[in-house]
């Protein structure tokens, strides 16, 4: 499953040049955690946050003045200028953590986690084209079990393993995965549940998958 399978197109942005009012009426009128900053022409500049608004009220507020006090004293000019911003364009980051529509799913999920944010602005030659978060991907892991028999029998039976659809049984209860039939090599055995296991709503894999040589042999002859 690809991130463009799972994303919200209709994504609230916000212009570089909208104030940091504006930016946070938007965040609390829409419970989000952030706004995509996009130039007139559709490209991402960057997102700005909750966290950098809270940055700048604390400044305005004289809180953690020693910080505060260190960031205006020029040793960070980049935190300096989210503290003394006024729009989108001085408050923001960038560049934004983004990603491209066509990668996987698992792939999102993880940058998220690294990165510790809740949603990635879905980019693709440097426009803007949707928005996934933590909530989209827990949804893609809900499908159904027959969505998930599909995908692993065209996507990685027939569209890694190049085989024929008939040659792999794959059947799906509440997410766990059972593989039967016969394979080429035990190599082949081996590898094919782990590449199972990276599907979307998949709960665990069980192999009852036979093989007739006990070896790998080279990509070429098994594709000849």
């Amino acid at each position: 499953m690809k991130v463009r399978d799972v994303m919200t197109t209709q994504v609230r942005t916000v212009d570089p040049d909208a104030t940091l009012k504006e930016v946070a009426l938007l965040i609390a009128e829409h419970g989000i955690s952030g706004l995509p900053v996009v130039a007139a022409d559709g490209t991402l500049l960057g997102v700005v946050s909750k966290t950098d608004i809270l940055m700048k009220e604390s400044a305005e507020r004289g809180e953690r003045g020693g910080l505060l006090g260190l960031l205006r004293g020029g040793n960070d000019p980049l935190l300096a200028l989210k503290v003394d911003a006024r729009t989108a364009r001085d408050a923001m980051t960038a560049p934004a953590i983004s990603i491209d529509p066509d990668r996987a799913v698992a792939v999102a999920a993880g940058m998220m986690l690294d990165a510790r944010v809740n949603r990635l602005p879905v980019v693709s030659d440097g426009a803007l084209v949707g928005i996934v978060s933590r909530s989209d991907l827990v949804r893609a892991f809900t499908r159904s079990d027959a969505a998930i028999a599909l995908e692993i029998g065209e996507e990685v039976v027939q569209g890694i393993f190049w085989l024929p659809p008939t040659t792999i049984g794959v059947a799906v209860k509440d997410g766990v995965v059972t593989l039967s039939g016969e394979i080429e090599t035990r190599t082949d055995a081996e590898m094919l549940p782990k590449f199972v296991r990276k599907v979307v709503g998949v709960v665990a894999v069980e192999s009852a998958l036979t093989w007739r040589i006990d070896g790998p042999i080279q990509f070429e002859q098994r594709r000849a």
